[in-house]
């Protein structure tokens, strides 16, 4: 388990065993059908998982009908969950899937509808709509840092990396997940996703550049050539630090 592995010392090791233990429990209360577990359950997760679904599919109606759609797997496959991996990676493993085939089902056969919400063109670009007026805001990591601007251009330009660096940015940079957990949910090596948060971080930052250069002077942002690529999401970090 992830948090294992990052206990250095005896006091972070015996709070591993902690929260590795009331998880059990936890555990075992959901496969025992607990209501009151359950309730646990979605007011834990629902909130940052629609976050996550939201930001793949891109639209909103589409992440709440698969968010319904990610906690029913998980309620239908808590039999199946035996620990292998922690149970928050278990989940996001199974929204990234879910939000993943939405997408692809998206362009297949709904791109060509007519929505008041951003639709991706044929060069997955989008259009704005009603939508963004009504995406959730939940504080994260990534909102605390951001110039609200800044952050909506960023959220905009992520949009158009493609996948699969998109999702696993995401999941490092906005989600704040481990090497070792992205790995676990998305079910490649970790030098696969070193390898696609890197690429997607320089795609962003290619995205980014030129917005930089126009209004960092404005909104105190460090210019492109002063930013560097370990420093988060290209200009997700490092470009928005003037911006807290």
């Amino acid at each position: 388990m992830t948090i294992m592995a990052g206990a250095t010392t005896l006091g972070d090791l015996a709070g591993a065993i902690g929260i590795r233990a009331a998880e059990s429990a936890i555990v075992a209360e959901l496969k025992a059908g607990s209501e009151d577990a359950y309730a646990w359950l979605i007011g834990e997760f629902h909130q940052p998982i629609y976050s996550l679904v939201y930001r793949i599919v891109t639209d909103p109606t589409d992440a709440a009908d698969t968010t319904q759609e990610v906690f029913l797997k998980v309620f239908r496959g808590m039999k199946h969950f035996h620990g292998e991996s922690s149970l928050k990676t278990w989940i996001y493993r199974i929204a990234v899937h879910e939000a993943s085939n939405r997408r692809r089902w998206w362009f297949r056969h709904k791109a060509k509808e007519t929505s008041i919400e951003p639709v991706p063109d044929e060069n997955g670009m989008n259009t704005s709509g009603l939508g963004d007026t009504l995406v959730d805001e939940r504080e994260s990591p990534f909102d605390s840092v951001a110039h609200e601007e800044v952050r909506a251009r960023v959220e905009e330009e992520l949009r158009q990396v493609s996948e699969p660096y998109r999702t696993s940015v995401i999941l490092r940079d906005l989600e704040d997940m481990s090497y070792e957990e992205i790995a676990e949910i998305t079910q490649v090596s970790l030098g696969t996703v070193k390898s696609r948060i890197t690429r997607g971080r320089e795609a962003l930052r290619r995205r980014l550049a030129a917005y930089v250069m126009e209004n960092g002077q404005q909104l105190g942002l460090r210019m492109p050539e002063e930013t560097t690529q370990e420093a988060g999401t290209g200009c997700v970090v490092s470009a928005i630090e003037g911006a807290r």
